[in-house]
């Protein structure tokens, strides 16, 4: 089983990482593929920074860990980028493969919103993960939840203390923080 883990990642943080650790784990995945959004299409407009920065900070923040990959397929395509289309071309080029499609309880309480919603769970097992205190919804077409650590990081946070000119340092990968002031990200 590979596991989906799909986002804004604006900017990729620890929170993110602690996450696909833990569902890595608790599933038993093969690997994990973090899948940054071109455009969200809750979010249209609203990134702060282009998707290839966005994909080059996940790059740089699962590097050297063979279990995460970046799965580009949403930024090959024009946005805006909808799981049920990622998931159907993602099983036209690997058949073969099971996939996990990975929520967090705030994404599987709106689910039923989503473009073509029914069919996402009949092209991959949908896991929400659950910090202490978020209450997942339970039943179709979510198959489980997975109990991940409670950590009060956001990429808003992140995005703000950039603006205010206040060190991420322990908030984002070590790169991530290079690539964010190399770039001048965040900062109005």
């Amino acid at each position: 089983m590979v596991g989906l883990f799909g986002g804004s990642f604006d900017p990729i943080h620890h929170g993110h990482l602690l996450v696909a650790q833990a569902a890595l784990e608790a599933l038993g995945l093969e690997s994990l593929r973090f899948v940054p959004a071109r455009e969200q299409p809750f979010k249209r407009g609203r990134h702060a920074a282009p998707a290839e920065h966005r994909a080059a900070m996940v790059a740089l923040a699962i590097a050297g860990d063979p279990r995460f990959a970046l799965e580009r397929i949403e930024l090959e395509r024009p946005g805006p980028s909808y799981t049920v289309e990622t998931l159907r071309a993602l099983k036209r080029r690997e058949p073969a493969v099971e996939f996990v499609l990975l929520v967090g309880a705030d994404a599987a309480a709106e689910l039923g919103t989503w473009r073509e919603a029914g069919e996402i769970g009949r092209l991959a097992r949908v896991v929400a993960f659950a910090r202490p205190g978020a209450p997942v919804p339970a039943g179709e077409p979510i198959e489980r939840t997975v109990a991940v650590p409670a950590i009060d990081i956001s990429a808003t946070a992140v995005r703000e203390r950039v603006r205010a000119g206040k060190p991420i340092r322990y908030w984002v990968p070590d790169a991530v923080a290079d690539y964010i002031a190399a770039q001048g990200l965040y900062r109005d």
